[in-house]
């Protein structure tokens, strides 16, 4: 017998759940929170000077109310990024063929993509990048803003997508005027679905693809399914955290300190009032007279007049908090240490690795997390190399090498490459001369030198020109 479910929910009804679900999320605030910290939009410029009354808390815009915000958060993430992300990537595999397509399908700006990529992902927790095949048939990636993005794993530990939901906002124009619209992808390892988002529920949206279902891409006039669903996440830890987490509440107190420090400066402005026998009515008044006229009335010449106070601020004790604060901040946001007092302005060897200890921790995170990433990216382009006629390039490992900006003591190590010759080979040493950034190419403008100053030798002192010396140095 045929039963009714009432209490099944619709698909249109989940998703719906879900991103009223995500919205609400701390998940999805600490994205949001991350982005703004990294355009110094600090929570610092949201505070008002309130003055409290019988009636209530009043703002007092009188006072002074200075917002100083500082990209703290921004300049972790820059020197995160640029340490780790900046120098061009290499691929490792025995077959040298494949690494040349591979880098030929993710183009000549995939090192820019990485980059990207480590900003989003250190800002927000993950980052999203889809893959597609445009409209000439050719791979294409695009990152995907993380807070429009909802995952539904098929894990717990987050290894695989099951589905992706991605809601974004839209302006679009219903004649002459202009309205926002919320559109909605439903993304499987089949195929993607259309909505839109009408009030409390979603509807097919019949102007993209008349709502779908369709598959991922086109090849020819045959619709496809890449059998994975095309999302893949590149997480800046195991924890999905943002970076600000971990220091946000230390940047609010040094913008809140500094700032307070500045209002009181400007509001004292060096000197306190004291009134004795005052003839105006109010302290209003009195601060309007003295600016103005530079001078105040007084009821009682005998008694009255008006003393001043300095006030004084600690300052030592200030600028000992602050200098911890940026301490702390360097510290638990994983920075290179600068404190150079204790290495010398000049620091080598084991100071200069203890200095990027912190950077070097966090970056081998990211490293792993991006690594997994990047296996599966290759498997979409193992298909498109498949599917274009390419090769079947299945079950071949390729590792990823991220070339860190490492900073080195320059004369340090053109000493050490001197003393290494005649004990590694050539080639290791000129690979670690700091001076050096393509070795192969090195080698052939050293070869084409040694070939000059053996000729000039022979000229000078007419020897014959020994062609078999200079084919030995080739």
């Amino acid at each position: 017998m045929f039963r009714n479910n009432v209490n099944i929910m619709t698909t249109e009804e989940i998703l719906f759940n879900e991103i009223e679900e995500f919205n609400n999320s701390d998940k999805r605030k600490w994205m949001v929170t991350g982005d703004k910290y990294y355009r110094v939009e600090n929570d610092i410029f949201n505070r008002k000077m309130l003055r409290h009354t019988e009636d209530g808390a009043v703002e007092e815009k009188s006072k002074a109310n200075n917002k100083l915000a500082h990209g703290f958060a921004k300049n972790l993430t820059d020197e995160k990024i640029g340490y780790l992300l900046t120098k061009d990537y290499s691929l490792d595999c025995d077959n040298k063929e494949y690494i040349e397509k591979v880098k030929n399908v993710l183009g000549k700006y995939f090192q820019y993509t990485l980059t990207n990529l480590g900003t989003e992902t250190s800002n927000k927790g993950i980052a999203w990048l889809q893959v597609y095949i445009d409209e000439q048939g050719q791979f294409k990636t695009m990152i995907i803003p993380a807070e429009q993005c909802i995952p539904i794993w098929t894990d717990n530990t987050h290894t695989e997508l099951q589905a992706m939901i991605r809601y974004y906002v839209q302006t679009v124009y219903e004649g002459r005027d202009k309205k926002e619209i919320t559109r909605v992808e439903y993304y499987t390892p089949e195929q993607i679905d259309f909505y839109v988002l009408d009030g409390k529920q979603l509807i097919r949206d019949i102007e993209n693809n008349e709502g779908g279902p369709v598959l991922h891409y086109r090849k020819g006039e045959e619709w496809k399914s890449w059998g994975k669903v095309p999302f893949i996440p590149w997480k800046n830890n195991r924890l999905e955290y943002p970076d600000i987490r971990f220091i946000k509440s230390l940047i609010d107190n040094y913008d809140l300190s500094r700032s307070d420090i500045a209002n009181f400066i400007e509001d004292t402005k060096n000197l306190i009032y004291v009134l004795k026998g005052y003839g105006g009515e109010d302290l209003g008044e009195f601060m309007r007279d003295l600016n103005y006229y530079r001078a105040i009335k007084i009821d009682d010449p005998q008694d009255g007049g008006v003393d001043t106070l300095n006030p004084t601020i600690d300052i030592q004790a200030a600028k000992e908090h602050f200098e911890q604060l940026k301490r702390d901040i360097k510290e638990f946001g994983q920075s290179v240490n600068m404190d150079l007092d204790k290495f010398g302005s000049s620091p080598s060897g084991i100071a200069l690795k203890f200095l990027y200890s912190g950077l070097d921790l966090k970056c081998n995170h990211l490293e792993v997390e991006f690594k997994r990433a990047f296996e599966q990216l290759l498997h979409f382009v193992n298909i498109y190399l498949a599917e274009t006629s390419q090769g079947n390039y299945q079950n071949i490992d390729v590792d990823i090498i991220f070339n860190r900006d490492i900073q080195i003591n320059e004369t340090e190590a053109i000493d050490n490459c001197i003393n290494s010759q005649d004990v590694i080979s050539e080639e290791t040493i000129i690979a670690n001369h700091p001076w050096v950034k393509d070795v192969e190419a090195e080698q052939k403008r050293l070869a084409e030198e040694r070939k000059e100053k053996a000729n000039r030798n022979a000229q000078m002192f007419d020897l014959p020109f020994s062609k078999s010396v200079m084919d030995d140095e080739e």
